[in-house]
Formats: C-alpha cells, structure tokens, sequence
C-alpha cells in the first residue's frame, strides 16, 4: 500500500464532515465526480470501505470513523509543523506564549524582565485569548509556549505546574451575598457563572453554546435575557455584568487584588477549589528559548510564592512514596 497523501486526507475529512459529495465539493472549491473517483481510490488504495453510499445518504462505516479521527489529527499536524517552520525561519524570530489576559498570579512582569538575561532569549510576543484558546494554539503551531489555568487536555505536551492560588467570589456589592464574609458553594444555588455553569457546582464542564433561538428562554432570577452566559469572554464585560447582579465570578487572588472596583464585592468561598496555573508547551519542542522561559518562570514563581512549591515538592514527594 503506498503511502497516503495529505490531498486526500483533505478530501476525504470534507466528504466524511459533511456526509455529502456535493456540499463537500463546493466547501474544497472542486466540482464533485473527481472528488467522487479520489474517494473511491483511496478505497481502494486502503482496501476498505470508507462511506456507506445509497441514493438518499452518506455514511460513516467503522473504517471511515477511525480515518476521520487520525486524519483530522494529521492534517492538524501538518498545519502545524508548516506554521512552526515558517516562524522559525523568519529573520526575527519570537517566543510566542499564549495565556488568557491577567492569568498569570501577577508574575509575568517579573518573568519577562529575567527572561531578556537568559542567552537562549528571544522577543516574546503575547498571545492573548479567551480561557479555551490557548491548548489550541499550541496544537496548532501558532504558540510556542502557554501560561494557563488547570485543568486542560494534557495530551502531546509536556506541563510544568507554576502556583496555586486562591480564588474568591465576585459579587455586585449590593447583593446579598456580600453581606457575608465567609460563604459556601452551596450558598450560590441559582446562580450562574460566565461560561453559563451553576456557580453552586463549579466543578461541571461549561455549558455548550446554543443559536439564537435559545435567547427567548425565560430569565433566571438573577440573569437578565440579554446576558446569555456563554458568550462573555471579555474581563470588561464580566466585571459589567457582575456589578449589575446578572452574573457571578470566581477570578483568583491576584486579579481582585488588581483590579478593586466599588461596584464589586470579593468573598471568600471556603469550598471553591484553588486556581493552579501552569506553564505547557509541546512535548516535541527542542527550542532553547522554550526551555529557558521555562527556568526562568519556575525561579521566578518559587522566589514569590516558596511556600507554594514546597509544598507541591511535599505532595509530589508523599505520592511517589
């Protein structure tokens, strides 16, 4: 069997996320009979039968969903490795790190300081995006190194833990809720979050964005109908949004500590899971100035908060044990 090539992994993908021939020749710009005949030899070339083919639909068979899979993982690597090896062979070459704006524990002036000392250093160029954008981006060859809260798809990087870091509640000041200093998860029943979850039971996955059909849903008792959660990615927005009541926040230590504002009020929620921020970048990287970003922000995070890696050290230590 000779090997595959990229052209038809592409054509197959459309065809296989489309399940129809027409739509798929319209979306790669090419009319659907050859596309038709390169499905049929890539067939024939693997020795299977990819798509269950009648009159009225196309599907998947189980070949087909096992192609699908890998191939949208090659053509992701592909994209990859061509984006990384036209960033590497730019005449100024940068250290792009992605992270989510003021996720970084207030270290990240400290880093990039030491970081222009190191001899590996290269110009770092933030890339600043939304809390799901950044594992993404170094999948994908546009970031070379990310600064991001935990949990996240480990897969293909290698991971270095950074800090840990309390974070608070985020309350209209003239919410009930900040007439107490202390408060509970269980407190915050009926409430919601940005990203649309029940900020009574913070640990379940966001919501899954919907149309705009879902916008004539009744409003909740303490979100308006213009203030469709999943949406608001913005820190300006939030904040808004938290000062007017429609929403709660759960931002870490560090951004309430920057960000005072007399609309908002900050408690303490003593069953709300820390925020651990790490640095991750991929498991493939040979780059000298990814490793030296990363000495440089290990040093740095231990100089501020050494009581924090001790006892991550300890922790690491007890399990291994």
């Amino acid at each position: 069997m000779s090997d595959l090539e990229v052209r038809q992994l592409r054509y197959f993908v459309a065809v296989a996320e489309e399940l129809h021939f027409g739509r798929a020749a319209q979306r790669l710009g090419m009319a659907q009979p050859p596309l038709s005949r390169a499905i049929r030899e890539l067939e024939r070339q693997l020795g299977v039968t990819l798509l269950e083919r009648t009159t009225r639909r196309v599907a998947l068979t189980s070949a087909g969903e096992i192609l699908l899979r890998d191939a949208r993982t090659a053509l992701d690597a592909v994209t990859a490795a061509a984006r990384r090896a036209r960033h590497a062979g730019q005449s100024r070459p940068a250290l792009r790190l992605a992270l989510k704006a003021d996720y970084d524990g207030g270290l990240l002036p400290r880093i990039l300081a030491a970081y222009r000392d190191e001899a590996a250093a290269l110009p770092v160029e933030l890339l600043l995006g939304g809390r799901e954008e950044q594992v993404p981006a170094l999948r994908d060859g546009r970031a070379d190194l990310a600064l991001l809260p935990r949990p996240f798809d480990v897969r293909g990087l290698d991971v270095e833990p950074l800090l840990t870091e309390p974070r608070l509640l985020a309350v209209a000041a003239t919410d009930p809720l900040a007439a107490h200093s202390r408060l509970r998860l269980a407190d915050l029943a009926g409430r919601v979050l940005p990203d649309g979850r029940p900020a009574d039971r913070e640990c379940l996955p966001p919501l899954a964005p919907t149309d705009s059909r879902d916008d004539d849903r009744p409003p909740s008792a303490h979100l308006s109908a213009t203030a469709s959660p999943h949406r608001f990615r913005d820190q300006t927005q939030i904040f808004s949004l938290v000062e007017l009541g429609s929403i709660l926040w759960f931002p870490p230590a560090s951004i309430a500590r920057r960000h005072p504002r007399p609309g908002v009020a900050y408690r303490t929620v003593s069953d709300l899971p820390p925020l651990e921020l790490a640095l991750a970048w991929p498991q493939e990287s040979r780059s000298p100035a990814v490793a030296a970003f990363v000495r440089t922000a290990l040093a740095i995070a231990g100089s501020v908060y050494p009581m924090d890696r001790r006892d991550r050290a300890d922790r690491t230590a007890e399990a291994s044990a």
